[in-house]
């Protein structure tokens, strides 16, 4: 059966200087949700050696253990997201993830970190949903985009700080005591979450009266999105997008450590630092930097000029998902450090500029009544292909090539970057075609 509009509220449910606070708590927890997710990626050199682990199982770690739960979970906590108090999940959620990623610290051997990173996936999978319906009822239509590209400025962040404060604390103190230090933030925001963030359901009684009607079925809602289109287009454009970046995140690391030793080394003795602290600060603020400029502008610009031509909203990630793909594979293969990594801005900028459109885009070909299970449909189809598959299967391939192959570890690495990197032109096709579909597909 096709869902009922339900109109959205005519007045604002909070204040704009609530709206502000409120942003930038969601803001700072889901930049905790990626430093808690990501601090793995600069400490998976030291892991594999202490555990003795293959890439395929450094893959595993940092991508598939977590995603399933991630991504299973994610559905059914939605579907609660759309009628209780949304605050309250999120904050629950927030204090799980952060247990679990201290639990991290104490693992002995491959499956005790596999049990703590399924934990930490069961934790996250209750941020982003609810997060993403609450931010759609705080800002009006034409502010969507850049609001929830605001909250997605958490993913570079998250991982700027996962990979600088990783790296620095695991050379002072061992890989173990940063997944504590990256853990422990979580449960005061948890607290701040819980109760200082308002339900705007409780403060709109016409709204409130709209959403007690009976809540659509999740079958029902599913047969809304089948009919979308788009929501399927940007849906698997964005999820070979997150392929490529998760699939990188976890063997960047290990690509520079394999491939500039020597170099890294000297570098890191120039600032006084061991090589893991050097490469963790200079990747996290580097990258993390590019990633915040590039999800910042993505959502100002799919605003900006999405309300002259609705379909900028899947124009500009079409374009950038092509454009990156010749950076980064010149910029791995470049001779020197140093300049790898800078040239590695770009594609790092030009792979965070779908994050606002593509989930502004979700949350407007629905309606209200069913934003929190779009956004969990959408990071279902995101995070199983992207952060389940990409680490695993960069992985193997990465594996294939330095044995069977016999490029050895250290080229393996940079031809598995490469070939994975050049997925992105999928992406752009599957956006360029969503131009078509996108304005009729558009609710609210």
């Amino acid at each position: 059966m096709a869902a009922t509009a339900v109109p959205s509220p005519l007045i604002a449910p909070v204040s704009t200087a609530y709206r502000r606070y409120a942003l930038w708590v969601l803001l700072i927890i889901y930049t905790l949700n990626f430093l808690d997710r990501q601090v793995v990626n600069i400490l998976a050199e030291p892991i594999k050696q202490e555990l003795g682990l293959a890439d395929w199982q450094l893959g595993m770690m940092t991508g598939l253990a977590f995603a399933i739960f991630y991504t299973v979970l994610g559905i059914p906590i939605a579907r609660m997201a759309e009628r209780k108090n949304r605050p309250m999940i999120i904050g629950v959620s927030v204090a799980a993830w952060s247990v679990f990623t201290v639990a991290c610290g104490f693992a002995q051997n491959f499956w005790h970190l596999i049990l703590a990173r399924i934990g930490v996936g069961v934790g996250e999978a209750g941020c982003t949903p609810p997060a993403h319906s609450l931010i759609t009822d705080y800002v009006p239509k034409e502010k969507r985009a850049s609001a929830i590209a605001f909250y997605s400025i958490g993913t570079p962040l998250g991982s700027l700080l996962g990979m600088a404060m990783g790296g620095l604390v695991a050379d002072a103190y061992g890989w173990r005591v940063a997944f504590m230090v990256a853990g422990a933030p979580g449960v005061i925001f948890a607290l701040i979450a819980a109760f200082t963030l308002v339900e705007p359901r409780k403060k709109l009684a016409a709204d409130l009266a709209a959403r007690a009607a009976p809540q659509i079925s999740f079958a029902a809602a599913l047969a809304v999105l089948m009919a979308k289109k788009t929501f399927w287009l940007v849906a698997f454009a964005a999820a070979i997008k997150a392929f490529i970046g998760y699939g990188h995140a976890p063997f960047t690391a290990s690509f520079f450590f394999r491939n500039h030793t020597a170099e890294l080394a000297e570098l890191a003795a120039m600032f006084g630092l061991k090589s893991a602290g050097f490469l963790g600060l200079a990747l996290g603020l580097m990258g993390g930097t590019a990633g915040v400029i590039g999800a910042w502008l993505g959502g100002v610009i799919a605003d900006r000029y999405g309300s002259k031509d609705i379909r900028a909203y899947v124009v500009v990630p079409a374009i950038a998902s092509l454009l990156a793909i010749p950076f980064y594979i010149a910029a791995i293969n470049l001779p020197e450090a140093v300049p790898a990594m800078a040239l590695l801005t770009v594609p790092v900028l030009l792979g965070t500029l779908w994050y606002g459109p593509v989930y502004a885009t979700a949350q407007s070909i629905v309606d209200p009544t069913m934003r929190a299970t779009a956004s969990a449909v959408l990071l279902f189809i995101i995070n199983l292909i992207g952060l389940g598959l990409g680490p695993v299967g960069v992985g193997l391939l990465s594996d294939a090539l330095a044995g069977p192959m016999g490029l050895g570890s250290a080229e393996g690495v940079r031809w598995a970057l490469m070939i994975s990197a050049a997925f992105g032109v999928v992406s752009f096709w599957l956006f360029w075609r969503a131009r078509k579909t996108i304005a009729d597909d558009m609710v609210a």
